[in-house]
């Protein structure tokens, strides 16, 4: 399984830059995640590691050979598209083995490395079916299969679930999932769903703009945010931001805001005095909120709650701090009505703090 590298990656448009010198390594038997929104250039990242995009400078490295010179075909590697792309008037088995056949591989070898990858996609039952008489599912399943009767070191998604309904996507994600236990490769996918990039991947790659905000594990990301960007795009509900100001009372000190006043742990109150500007944005995500009507003042924030919705064992309520909106997940047992004011204890040892001006992390 081959190390991926990309170094120093740029791609113009004319004069328009949309990629700003990427350096990515991807280490062997990897699912790496590029995520980002709209118009971040992960697409774009992808599509120069297949060839299908020039690099306008800079390069890709696999195992430590360069590769931007070299015709997709002969770089070792296998694409699966958001549209399925599949040949109307072929057979499963047909659409599957289309590469082999084109490479003249033995029919013996073409017949065995399609019930091969069939039965790993679940296809098996399916073979003689033309893609009309197969559902959006099943169809992404065959250019799964297509891809990996290749045999290729390298695969890319492209956003393969986006014309998926809800529940599909989910079933798919764990076929994802299991398929990449199996298989043993270096697999990179694109999308904008930071859930897929969440379930699915060993490593994240977030991006916005051009650039690589931060990469690593799940956990790593949606624990230790390096900035709001990264902070507010993954997780679901997204974190509150509330802007605050750093003030010191008594030796405490406090984050205080339009409609509330929380004083800091020890730990993130070491972290605050680090700080150069006292002007901050307070970061909290709505699970880290609980109902707690006889919390102390200074470790709880009173919400107006505004909207209550109602998702079977959660309630994801709307809330009001002041000016400033707050979403908090909770029990959906827990009783409350519209338009009343309710006091949430905060985690204190989960509170995130980004600099005013520069959104970094603190």
């Amino acid at each position: 399984m081959p190390q991926i590298r990309l170094e120093r990656m740029v791609k113009r448009y004319g004069a328009v830059e949309v990629l700003h010198g990427i350096d990515l390594e991807m280490q062997d038997n990897e699912f790496t995640v590029l995520v980002g929104p709209s118009g971040c250039g992960k697409s774009t990242t992808l599509r120069m590691i297949a060839g299908l995009e020039d690099v306008s400078s800079g390069e890709i490295y696999v195992d430590g050979k360069p590769v931007k010179h070299l015709e997709p075909k002969d770089r070792d590697l296998a694409m699966v598209f958001q549209d399925y792309a599949l040949y109307p008037h072929m057979n499963v088995a047909q659409n599957i083995s289309f590469a082999l056949r084109l490479q003249k591989r033995p029919k013996s070898e073409i017949d065995a490395k399609v019930r091969d990858v069939a039965g790993m996609v679940g296809l098996t039952d399916f073979l003689g079916r033309k893609p009309g008489a197969l559902s959006g599912g099943q169809r992404q399943r065959v250019a799964m299969a297509r891809a990996l009767a290749k045999d290729s070191g390298i695969f890319l998604f492209d956003e393969p679930l986006s014309n998926l309904d809800a529940k599909l996507r989910g079933q798919m994600r764990a076929e994802l999932a299991l398929m990449s236990q199996r298989v043993e490769k270096n697999m990179i996918y694109v999308t904008h769903d930071q859930i897929e990039a969440m379930t699915l991947a060993d490593r994240i790659v977030v991006m916005h703009g051009g650039y690589i905000q931060q990469q690593g594990t799940p956990e790593e990301l949606f624990k230790r945010p390096v900035n709001k960007f990264v902070a507010g795009f993954l997780g679901m509900p997204p974190m509150n931001f509330l802007d605050g100001r750093i003030e010191d009372k008594g030796g405490a000190l406090f984050v205080t805001g339009d409609g509330f006043s929380l004083r800091l742990s020890p730990e993130k109150a070491a972290i605050a005095r680090m700080a150069q500007n006292p002007d901050v944005i307070l970061g909290i995500r709505p699970s880290d909120l609980s109902y707690a009507p006889e919390a102390a003042p200074e470790t709880a924030l009173t919400l107006k709650v505004m909207v209550s919705e109602y998702i079977g064992a959660q309630s994801v309520l709307m809330c009001q701090c002041g000016g400033q909106s707050v979403t908090v997940e909770m029990n959906s047992e827990t009783p409350m009505a519209l338009g009343e004011t309710l006091q949430f204890e905060a985690n204190a040892a989960r509170i995130h703090l980004f600099d005013k001006t520069s959104e970094q992390a603190i």
